[in-house]
């Protein structure tokens, strides 16, 4: 069953790279040498040149320090998912944890103190969609999407009246002693970007991969999952573990929040919401919602991203393309996802 939906996956990917470079050929552009780009703005190939104290190091380094929020984002779509719950949220619980820690950074300055306030802000706001879930039966996709506007706009009224940059229209920036990314940071005559978080991502995926794999709670979760009315009858408390489930859904969307807004960014914009919350459904699609595959697809959705610019620039075609082969194995993915379901049936 794993290696069928690994061949899903791949399969996924392939289809979706072959229309991008469909696409990238029908506007007359070479699809080799766009990919390519992609791999250079990640720092997995070598471009041909560098500015003052870069190199492939520091965009490859640039390029972990983005993942590692999308690794928690997956993360928390993937627990969700399996749990029988789609967090569609992940935007609005990151938002919360990042002003949280912003707010906690201006009067103790730590890092450590940061991650536990993402986690935490991010686990209330699960909890209470988890809370309305089974007290009153409210689709946890409507009250999320609505979470997500309300936080945002209580958020941008905070920003823009008590916490505004007025040069970058931003939050403040964040503190270096909590930032949660060392910036700048000199290695021999480079300066680069160390993700501090990333090593707590690797180690969540690989605990939330034990957890949902040899402990009772995670066979709970995959039973409720898959069959609430069946899990109950079995004897399990379905209510407990439908709101435990979107509670540590939450608290890893804000461990994505602090390391996206903590982290890789220093400060928040008002008025928007950070599209890697939705981008991580495609993520924990192309991952078979499997916290292991959650990373190796964070690894691929990343690239796409993050070489997104420089392919732009080289090849001058609009940034957008970028997204619309995202789009495409999000497609692609759920379709396959789909699939798999039927074969099961």
């Amino acid at each position: 069953m794993k290696a069928q939906k690994f061949t899903l996956s791949c399969l996924a990917i392939i289809i979706s790279l072959l229309f991008g470079a469909l696409i990238l050929w029908l506007m007359g552009k070479d699809p080799i040498a766009a990919y390519m780009n992609l791999l250079q703005g990640s720092g997995l190939m070598e471009k041909a040149k560098y500015a003052g104290r870069q190199s492939m190091f520091t965009d490859f380094m640039s390029f972990i320090d983005a993942m590692t929020p999308m690794i928690f984002a997956s993360l928390s779509v993937a627990l969700a998912l399996k749990g029988g719950f789609f967090n569609i949220g992940v935007s609005g619980q990151m938002m919360a944890a990042g002003i949280t820690a912003h707010i906690l950074a201006g009067f103790i300055p730590s890092r450590i103190l940061v991650v536990i306030a993402g986690f935490l802000a991010g686990a209330l706001i699960g909890a209470l969609i988890g809370w309305l879930k089974y007290r009153f039966n409210v689709s946890e996709v409507v009250s999320s999407i609505m979470l997500n506007s309300i936080l945002m706009y209580l958020i941008t009224f905070y920003i823009n009246t008590f916490y505004i940059n007025p040069v970058s229209r931003q939050s403040k920036s964040i503190v270096d002693a909590a930032r949660l990314t060392i910036s700048g940071f000199r290695w021999e005559k480079l300066k680069v970007d160390i993700a501090l978080a990333f090593p707590l991502a690797i180690i969540t995926a690989l605990i939330l991969q034990w957890v949902l794999n040899r402990t009772t709670y995670g066979y709970e979760v995959k039973a409720v999952g898959l069959s609430p009315r069946a899990a109950y009858y079995a004897g399990m408390n379905v209510n407990r573990t439908s709101l435990l489930t979107m509670t540590f859904s939450g608290a890893l969307a804000g461990l994505a929040g602090v390391s996206y807004f903590c982290g890789y960014l220093a400060a928040i914009q008002p008025g928007t919401t950070p599209s890697m919350g939705f981008d991580a459904i495609a993520v924990s699609l192309l991952g078979g919602n499997n916290p292991i595959g959650c990373v190796l697809a964070s690894f691929l959705i990343t690239v796409i991203s993050k070489g997104t610019v420089y392919m732009s620039s080289r090849q001058h075609i609009e940034p957008e393309i970028a997204s619309l082969i995202t789009a495409f194995i999000l497609t692609f993915a759920s379709c396959s996802a789909v699939l798999d379901r039927r074969k099961k049936k």
